[in-house]
C-alpha cells in the first residue's frame, strides 16, 4: 500500500509557488519539499487543513491511496 501526494500538481494548478505557499500556512519551505517528495512519514491535520485552504481543495486532491503489487 501506498499514499500519494500530489502536492506538486496542486501548486501547479495553482500556479503557485513552494515558498509562498510555506509563507500562506506557517510552515517552513523545507517541510513544503518533504511532503511534496511523498518522504515524510505523517501529516498533521492542521496542515492539511492549512494546505487545503491556501489551495482551495479537498484532502483528496493532495493524498491519493494506491495499493502497491
Amino acid at each position: 500500500m501506498a499514499i500519494i501526494v500530489n502536492l506538486d500538481v496542486m501548486l501547479a494548478k495553482r500556479k503557485l509557488k513552494s515558498k509562498d505557499l510555506a509563507d500562506r500556512i506557517g510552515i517552513t519551505t523545507a517541510n513544503i519539499s518533504i511532503l511534496r517528495s511523498g518522504k515524510a512519514k505523517a501529516i498533521r491535520f492542521s496542515t492539511l487543513e492549512a494546505i487545503c485552504k491556501a489551495l482551495d481543495c479537498q484532502p483528496a486532491d493532495i493524498l491519493e491511496y494506491s495499493e502497491s503489487d
